[in-house]
C-alpha cells in the first residue's frame, strides 16, 4: 500500500516538475500577464567601461530635433560649436566621463554592512547554541577535581620512568 502512495506522489511530482520547466507552464505561473523585455543580444550593446573606451553604440539612441540640429552642426568645423555644444555632443555619445566612471563609488559600504550583518547573525547562533544545544561542562574540568586527578595519577606513579610521575619530587613533594 505505501509503496503504490509513493509512487503516485512520484509520478506526480515529476510531472509537475517537467511542466514548471516548460515555456508555457512560466508564463502561466505569472501573477500580471505582462511578460518581461528580452534584450537582443545580436545587437550593439552600451556600457561604460575603463577598459573599452569605445561602446558598440551612442548613449542615445532616439534624438531629438535639437540633437539631430547639433548632429549637423558637428559635421562642420568644430572651432565654431561653443563649449557647452561639444559637451552636448559627448553626452549623446557617452553617458560617463574617465573621471566620472573612476570615482569611488559607495558599494563597500554595502559589502561591510553585510559583512557586520552576516558576523552578528552568526554570533547570535553561536550564542544560542552555547546555552540551549551544548551540554554543560563536564567535571572533569574543575579544578579541584584536575588537582585530585593528578594527585592521584602521582600516589599511583604513572609512566614513572618518562612520563607524568618522572617530573615529580616524591621525596620533596615538588615538581623538579
Amino acid at each position: 500500500m505505501l509503496h503504490l502512495t509513493a509512487g503516485r506522489v512520484g509520478s506526480r511530482l515529476a510531472s509537475r516538475a517537467a511542466a514548471a520547466f516548460s515555456v508555457s507552464s512560466a508564463r502561466m505561473a505569472s501573477t500580471s500577464h505582462a511578460v518581461s523585455d528580452v534584450v537582443d543580444m545580436s545587437k550593439p550593446l552600451y556600457w561604460d567601461r575603463r577598459d573599452i573606451p569605445l561602446p558598440d553604440r551612442a548613449f542615445k539612441e532616439s534624438l531629438t530635433a535639437a540633437d539631430q540640429s547639433l548632429k549637423q552642426k558637428e559635421k562642420g568645423p568644430w572651432g565654431q560649436l561653443t563649449k557647452e555644444e561639444k559637451i552636448a555632443l559627448y553626452r549623446m555619445s557617452f553617458r560617463q566621463t574617465y573621471p566620472e566612471m573612476n570615482d569611488p563609488s559607495a558599494e563597500w559600504k554595502t559589502v561591510v554592512g553585510g559583512i557586520f550583518i552576516f558576523l552578528g547573525i552568526t554570533g547570535l547562533v553561536v550564542l544560542w547554541q552555547s546555552i540551549y544545544v551544548y551540554p554543560e561542562t563536564p567535571p572533569t574540568f574543575d579544578p579541584e577535581l584536575q588537582a585530585k586527578q593528578i594527585k592521584r595519577m602521582l600516589d599511583m606513579r604513572i609512566n614513572p620512568i618518562e612520563g607524568f610521575s618522572a617530573n615529580w619530587d616524591y621525596e620533596k613533594g615538588q615538581w623538579k
